[in-house]
């Protein structure tokens, strides 16, 4: 082992001791540096290429990498044909047979190289083939994307038993199989009983296989050298040759190839080619360009950096910030490490010392504790931490351990960024890409690494097309430099220095506008957050005393004499100030003209909005600035940032210098504006824009997709906040008076009185407007008993389902959890679905088995409305909610805090005394329910009472503004994933790769069924051909993909997962299995879908082509018969025909009809749909991935004419159709109708799988259930008027989000608007409130009313629409601050 440790690291051809430092220095510094003229040359052919293309996501073929010597003397050929994931090992390699053939010794050597990624292009493919016919010897490595290595196994399966060796290092396990060397082989792996095959098989510690496997390399060719047989002595060669492999040094490669052609090609058995033994590196360590040699101790490592030569005083000092940079070993042996050079070497230029430490096998938590972490005080050495892997930190391609990865992080507790090398593409297609990184490298590379806490996923190095190696990309490494330094000073900083930069949004512009973020009553948050920060050490000045007194603060300009317009204005940036601070401004010009603009100016300077209050500034984010221009929301791709926007963050980073920025509340618009989607360039506007501060970002931890927008565009912290508790809709009005005669309905029916009593029912389910959604019997027509209890029970029904929908009250103030008894309504929904994983009935299934009945059976004869099954339901939810009521009672005390629960429950599980929901269970019909998985339930729900109201939302802000490590967690619903609290943690979705999981698969098929036969009933019969639905982001991250399956199902085919559980394939379901028709699908996937699920739209695609060239008839077939019919009509082949996976522009997001509504600047109808036909045109294409998003509207256009029905998905309790204008602005139902030739509107559905019980409903029926439980529901509006200034705007945006409705499907009824406007206008008191609390929204509202009545969607008395004119005048002048 000694031998090992001081191994010095040596330059290949030359004595390191004989170079001065300096000479050696510049021998680092060249290599680095980029050669000027060949780059030219290189550069100018390559662009010609990718204009022509194979529109995959790298040109780059195996011919840079193939040998072929002259081989005058006539000696034996070796060939070697060689697949690796990463083309760090070309040059290594290359340069070892380059060697060998000059010695014309032995033998003539040709080899060829092909990355993994160029076996895509069919034409490389059949080259690989070709390849192979006459190879001696294969060789593959780090083959883990499935779809590639299936090609991999069936090329080299063919010429197995030909070839002379196969050596396959670290792969997936049926690549693995193909080893072969003499009468070694892998073909039973996973079967056989030896270590090495155990290593294997799936494992807990999953990275713990890299490990295992480098123990067992270093020891088994000493134990195997003293076993006579030949089997033993081919099993030492594999482990050696992969000890060479390891080792990768340009010396290593060519003794393994000596060894291996000497051993096992016949032409050379008898030459008894020597090699020498692998020169080994250490496993772990530090290791620094300019050290003499790696070390493995960092005491050693710190000694030698002291008494460098080279380092200035500054870089010596202790008071000088210390960067880890984790790397990867592979890139160290082989010599491919300019790139790691150049981040050294900026860091240190910036006087911040490094600790460069690295790993050979997968795991680096490890190392990370060893090197970065001192063992005496157990506090970090280092400020922050780089990982220039790309990798997780445990597992690397293969299985990863996040658990693992977070422990080691949490005991450094430092910010963590995870930077890329480029590994697919070369600089210049990556330059030249809208989707910026390739698909498999945002999976492995930026996703996995999220779920460790990394952030900040920065492009620092490219690749050379010919030589295969990296280089640093100047400007990113600079960037990556800078950002990891003011990170790590958040940590050195003290308190009371430290400024702080909080941002706001106002969406859309309107001074009623400004805090906007969903569920989150912004102001309320952001004082509680700065008098936590005041009582903490920072610098607060001035604060009011409530938080109402801030709002005044920020949005009245106190230099206007009365009530103004205007914000209040924190700086004013003249135009030479603003040009001079931002380098990008020229860049803004091309959409907006010469500075300062018309957007936050006073047409002389630009306007910073806000208010400063000691070290702390409070500042509006500008918005769009294009959300009232009705022509450019026509753009296909979406405009730059306008000079207004760009000076605010230029002011916040250079004249305010922030220490970090701290974006408050899902969400702003920095994220969204245009750039590659993933792996910006310094050419993209959201990394121009955030420059250098330190982004901590608090976003609702129920929206994990935009989150990740968030943390990859915006590089920022993320940081989750808790939605407002949740509670049942109930009843009021009509509705209540309903629930009454039904009960008395129930006691008196067979009494002469059940026929008065039923059309009493009758007449008030027709006032209530609830004829739409039941057929209702004529008034006084005579009916039979029989149908009395189903009228009743329909009715019954349909109020049970407007009562128990869940609604969030209020909004969320952060830092103030819910009380115990706030969170019983989510508890009785986290109770009420099974989780078959972890062996959890619910509790309604519970009770339903006491009734000897089965909940599914009953969910579906009450949806039916049959009377005694309607009640059955009602008094089993009436029960759960009285035993978990009783539970959380017993473990709060008298203020209604949680007490320690685990401690209560034990005393209740351990003394026998009698558990609290099963004394209130004793007094039901359902006192025999089963114990034991009552008891298992409940210890569940104690687990997750203690998460819903702990509180860790203001403490992990300040660990991010300390330069601390913030723990990462899922986003998405806590009732599906109680895993997504307690809330602050930093956000992170999932591997896209792993959906859609077989659960999800499971719950799809039910609705795609339930979708089909309703479908089927409103349509006389007859399937639907083709259906157009959206995908969304997070709906998909909350479900595990179950719209993505539900796509898959309907055209017939079924996900297939790899032995990692990844999702990257498909196969087809026959007809007679499927049991109907094929169906068509269009589908629009929002832009966040776009970003975070790229892969799976190269799936959905590669489905739906797959399922258009069956054989198969096309009355069984609609993928295929409108793909033929308009191939014919397009003139384009089946597979164009059968595009159908369609979103925006890369770098543009949504339809722009939310914007063109919520800020009223349209004209009519055709002008929102033309909008949404230019933005979501563009198509993505599985046979020309590379090329992201391009435009195809006339398959558009020609798909969605087919369709007979739009459906979209709602999937958590707390977003439902009126809460969010994104729903409406992907909703194509009135565009459909205007595409059809016939002209029918298709018939539009929302699925509902908020619920145990799923549930496919109109649009119709949505808009009105929505409409009952929120925006008319007491309960609903008074909560929101208890959080004041933010409520009324919320209120508001309702009424807004049913116009959208109104404008793009037409499923609005009249009474909706006319019921509004009786409870908020007609309502003296209710008005006064509305206009006293936040005028600017009340005037939006009264607007909203005329502009419902204006494009003739609400219908309505003169008298209502004159006092509505009037009112608006009234508010008009109050904001004005007009005195009539």
């Amino acid at each position: 082992m000694a031998s090992l440790v001081s191994s010095p690291f040596t330059l290949p051809n030359a004595k390191t001791d004989q170079l001065s430092s300096l000479s050696r220095k510049q021998y680092f510094l060249h290599s680095f540096l980029p050669k000027k003229t060949s780059n030219l040359g290189s550069k100018s052919s390559l662009k010609v290429k990718c204009a022509m293309g194979n529109g995959l996501f790298t040109q780059t073929t195996q011919e840079v990498r193939r040998i072929v010597p002259e081989n005058k003397q006539g000696l034996p050929t070796v060939k070697i044909v060689y697949v690796v994931l990463e083309a760090q090992y070309q040059s290594s390699l290359t340069a070892a047979v380059q060697s060998l053939n000059a010695g014309n010794r032995y033998a003539s050597f040709q080899v060829v190289g092909y990355l993994v990624e160029e076996l895509r292009d069919a034409d490389t493919y059949k080259m690989f083939c070709q390849d192979l016919e006459d190879a001696n010897i294969f060789i593959g490595s780090l083959i883990f994307v499935e779809e590639l290595a299936v090609k991999v196994k069936e090329a080299v399966e063919k010429q197995r038993d030909r070839m002379d060796a196969v050596l396959v290092f670290p792969s997936m396990p049926e690549v693995m199989r193909l080893n072969k060397l003499g009468s070694f082989s892998m073909s039973q792996l996973g079967q056989s009983k030896s270590p090495f095959f155990q290593l294997f098989k799936r494992k807990k510690q999953s990275a713990g296989f890299a490990d295992s496997m480098l123990k067992l390399v270093r020891t088994l060719p000493k134990v195997l050298k003293y076993l006579p047989s030949d089997k033993a002595q081919d099993a030492r060669l594999y482990i050696l040759s992969l000890q060479f492999w390891l080792g990768g040094s340009p010396d290593n490669l060519q003794n393994f190839v000596k060894m291996i052609s000497g051993s096992y090609v016949p032409a050379l058995k008898g030459e008894k080619i020597p090699y020498s033994d692998p020169v080994l590196f250490l496993d772990t360590g530090i290791w620094h360009p300019l050290a003499p040699c790696m070390y493995d101790d960092v005491k050693e490592y710190l000694n030698w950096y002291g008494t460098r030569k080279d380092a200035n005083e500054k870089l010596k000092s202790p008071n000088a910030p210390v960067v880890g940079l984790i790397l990867q070993r592979s890139h160290i042996v082989t010599g491919d490490e300019s790139h790691y050079v150049a981040v050294i070497m900026e860091l240190e230029a910036r006087g911040a010392k490094v600790i460069p430490i690295f790993a050979g096998g997968l795991d680096f938590s490890g190392p990370v504790e060893r090197f970065l972490i001192d063992p005496v005080t157990k506090k970090p050495f280092i400020h922050s931490a780089i990982s220039l892997t790309g990798f997780a930190l445990v597992g690397g391609p293969a299985r990863q351990d996040h658990p693992r990865a977070v422990e080691a992080l949490m005991k450094l507790d430092v910010p963590y960024i995870v930077a890329l090398p480029l590994v697919f593409q070369t600089t210049e297609e990556w330059l030249n890409s809208t989707l910026g990184l390739h698909p498999i490298q945002v999976a492995l590379q930026v996703a996995l690494p999220e779920l460790d806490g990394g952030m900040e996923p920065i492009v620092f190095a490219g690749r050379d097309p010919r030589t295969g190696k990296s280089h640093a990309l100047h400007k990113r490494v600079e960037q990556l430099c800078i950002r990891a330094i003011r990170w790590g000073e958040l940590k050195r900083k003290a308190k009371a220095e430290k400024k702080v930069a909080i941002t706001v949004f106002s969406f859309p512009p309107d001074k009623g506008n400004v805090g906007t973020a969903a569920y989150l009553n912004v102001f309320a948050s952001i004082f509680s957050v700065l008098q936590e920060l005041k009582r903490d050490g920072y610098n607060v000045e001035n604060l009011p005393e409530t938080s109402e007194a801030l709002i005044e603060d920020v949005i009245h300009d106190k230099e206007a004499q009365f009530s103004s317009p205007n914000l209040n204005v924190a700086y004013k940036m003249g135009v030479r100030e603003y040009q001079s601070l931002t380098p990008y401004a020229t860049a803004l010009e091309e959409n907006w003209g010469k500075p300062p603009g018309n957007l936050n100016s006073d047409g002389e300077n630009l306007l910073v909005y806000g208010k400063q209050y000691g070290n702390v500034f409070i500042g509006v984010q500008p918005t769009f600035g294009y959300e009232g221009d009705p022509m450019r929301l026509l753009f296909s791709k979406s405009a730059s940032p306008h000079h207004g926007f760009a000076a605010y963050y230029s002011f916040v980073e250079k004249i305010f210098q922030a220490d970090a920025v701290l974006h408050f509340g899902t969400h702003g618009s920095l994220e969204f504006m245009p750039g590659k989607q993933v792996g910006m360039s310094d050419a993209c506007f959201p990394d121009s824009l955030i420059g250098n501060i330190p982004n901590v970002y608090y976003y609702a931890a129920n929206n994990p997709s935009e989150a990740t927008i968030a943390k990859r565009r915006s590089y920022a912290n993320t940081i989750s906040y808790l939605t407002p508790p949740a509670e049942n809709a109930g009843l009021y009005k009509g509705l209540k008076q309903l629930s009454e005669l039904i009960s008395s309905y129930q006691s008196l029916k067979d009494t002469g009185r059940g026929s008065q009593i039923v059309s009493s029912i009758i007449s008030t389910a027709k006032q209530c407007n609830l004829d739409k959604d039941i057929d209702l019997p004529e008034e006084g027509v005579e009916i039979s008993a029989k149908e009395r209890d189903l009228v009743v029970g329909k009715v019954y029904s349909k109020i049970m389902e407007i009562e128990s929908r869940l609604l969030p009250c209020g909004l969320h103030v952060i830092g103030e959890p819910p009380t115990a008894m706030e969170a019983v309504a989510t508890l009785v929904n986290i109770a009420a679905l099974d989780r078959p994983e972890e062996g959890i009935s619910s509790l309604p299934s519970i009770l339903a088995q006491t009734a000897g009945r089965d909940i599914e059976d009953i969910y579906r004869s009450s949806d039916k409305g049959i009377l005694k099954d309607v009640e059955l339901l009602r008094q089993i939810t009436d029960t759960s909610r009285g035993a978990i009521y009783a539970f959380v009672e017993r473990t709060t005390n008298s203020k209604g805090q949680v007490v320690d629960v685990a401690d209560k429950l034990s005393s209740i599980l351990g003394f026998g005394i009698n558990e609290p929901w099963v004394q209130y269970l004793s007094n039901t019909k359902f006192y025999r329910a089963d114990r034991e998985k009552l008891r298992t339930l409940f210890v569940f729900l104690a687990e997750c009472l203690k998460l819903i109201v702990a509180d860790n939302e203001i403490g992990s802000l300040k660990q991010a503004l300390e330069g601390k490590y913030v723990e990462p967690g899922p986003g998405g619903d806590p009732i599906r994933n109680p895993k997504v609290l307690p809330t602050g943690k930093n956000i992170h979705a999932l591997d896209p790769q792993s959906i859609p999981t077989t659960a999800a698969m499971q719950s799809a098929k039910i609705v795609v069924e339930r979708l089909i036969e309703r479908q089927k009933i409103d349509n006389g019969g007859k399937y639907p051909e083709t259906v157009a639905l959206v995908l969304w982001g997070t709906d998909n991250i909350k479900t595990y993909g179950e719209s993505l399956a539900q796509v898959l199902w309907m055209v017939g085919v079924l996900p297939v997962a790899d032995a990692f559980g990844r999702v990257n394939r498909v196969e087809i379901v026959p007809l007679e299995e499927l049991g109907r028709p094929r169906i068509d699908v269009v589908v629009n996937c929002s832009g966040v879908f776009r970003d975070l699920f790229i892969n799976q739209m190269n799936l959905l695609d590669r489905a739906v082509k797959m399922v258009a060239e069956l054989d198969e008839p096309v009355e069984q077939n609609f993928v295929r018969k409108h793909a033929l019919e308009q191939a014919e009509t397009l003139g384009i082949g089946v597979r164009e025909a059968a595009t159908r996976i369609f979103s925006n522009a890369s770098g543009s997001y949504s339809s722009n009809i939310n914007l063109a509504v919520e800020n009223s600047s349209w004209n009519d109808e055709k002008q929102l749909q033309d909008m949404y036909l230019s933005r979501k045109s563009f198509a993505f294409d599985s046979d020309a991935p590379g090329v992201g998003m391009a435009e195809n509207r006339k398959v558009f256009e020609m798909a969605l004419s087919t369709a007979e029905a739009t459906f979209q998905n709602l999937d958590s309790s707390e977003i439902s159709l009126t809460d969010v204008s994104h729903y409406f602005d992907s909703d194509p139902t009135n565009l459909v109708q205007s595409l059809r030739k016939d002209g029918k509107k298709p018939s539009a559905y929302i699925a509902d799988t908020t619920t145990a019980n799923a549930q496919v409903r109109t649009l119709s029926e949505t808009v009105r259930l929505d409409a009952r439980t929120k925006l008319l529901n007491p309960k609903w509006y008074e909560g929101m008027l208890s959080s004041g200034y933010e409520g009324v705007r919320e209120i508001e945006k309702r009424l807004t989000n049913t116009v959208g409705w109104s404008a793009t499907s037409g499923q609005v009824d009249n009474w909706v608007y006319e019921e509004a406007n009786t409870t908020f206008i007609q309502d003296k008191e209710m008005l006064e409130r509305l206009m006293k609390t936040n005028p600017n929204s009340f005037r939006k509202l009264v607007q909203t009313f005329l502009e419902a009545n204006g494009r003739g969607y609400w219908d309505t008395a003169e008298e209502n629409i004159e006092k509505l004119k009037e009112l608006y005048q009234e508010v008009e002048d109050k904001i004005e601050g007009v005195d009539r």
